[in-house]
């Protein structure tokens, strides 16, 4: 791997006794400049960080260590845990997002990045569920890395989930509200991918947020937080692949 550049951040603390480290979660900065964002994951002020920044140029900060609990997921759940920071390594990538002019991720950048995937798997047993975006985590609140993240292509190198479902069809099936055995397949098909979903009979507010963090990860071509026919096709696939994997261990 390429030279690591120390940029110590002073935002972090102590994982709770006996955390296997078992998750990576990948942001992007969402701020104008990676300097920018360097200078406020270091500063004392504002209480975020993460282990490692990568600039769109591939250069790579590790600013907190792998040992320590960076605070970079906020209130968060995934695959029944909550509060990410104790057992996930956090992963910025400089893009300016949605709010400053979001684009896709630089050659270089996605280069370094799975040069670090394949350096943290030799040190963590991180399963293929559990590399994910911090949308994934707080659906409600969160919409990074984006649908312009090339999810797939970290799949076809070995870290990640994918569909090769196209979930093409644009048909809806439910709508906030419904209730019935058909949302309650959704909401459980959700429920095993990951997501933090409460009540089950019923398309809630929380069942559309869910949707849209799957679509913007699995079906990116269309993150509405509808749920038609090619988001129940790719759900499904999806869902598949975690319980055959869990059936498997």
């Amino acid at each position: 791997m390429n030279k690591l550049i120390a940029h110590p951040s002073p935002n972090w603390n102590e994982r709770p006794t006996s955390t296997v480290i078992d998750t990576v979660i990948i942001h992007y900065t969402g701020m104008k400049s990676g300097k920018a964002a360097l200078e406020r994951l270091c500063d004392e002020d504002a209480q975020v960080s993460a282990h490692y920044l990568i600039e769109e140029d591939g250069s790579l900060f590790q600013l907190v260590k792998e040992d320590k609990r960076a605070w970079h997921a906020g209130i968060s759940y995934w695959r029944g845990m909550n509060n990410l920071n104790h057992n996930s390594i956090g992963i910025e990538l400089v893009n300016p997002g949605h709010e400053f002019g979001y684009r896709g991720f630089p050659e270089k950048q996605i280069a370094m990045l799975l040069k670090l995937l394949k350096d943290i798997h030799q040190r963590h047993d991180i399963v293929p569920a559990n590399v994910i975006g911090h949308s994934d985590i707080a659906p409600d609140r969160k919409s990074d890395p984006g649908e312009l993240f090339p999810w797939g292509y970290l799949n076809a190198n070995g870290f990640g989930l994918f569909s090769q479902e196209t979930g093409e069809s644009t048909i809806q099936l439910l709508k906030r509200d419904d209730n019935g055995k058909a949302v309650e397949k959704m909401n459980s098909l959700l429920k095993i991918v990951g997501y933090n979903i409460t009540e089950i009979r019923t398309f809630t507010q929380e069942s559309e947020d869910a949707l849209r963090a799957f679509q913007m990860h699995w079906r990116q071509r269309a993150v509405t937080g509808v749920y038609d026919q090619g988001t129940a096709i790719i759900l499904q696939d999806i869902a598949g692949q975690i319980a055959r994997d869990e059936d498997i261990k």
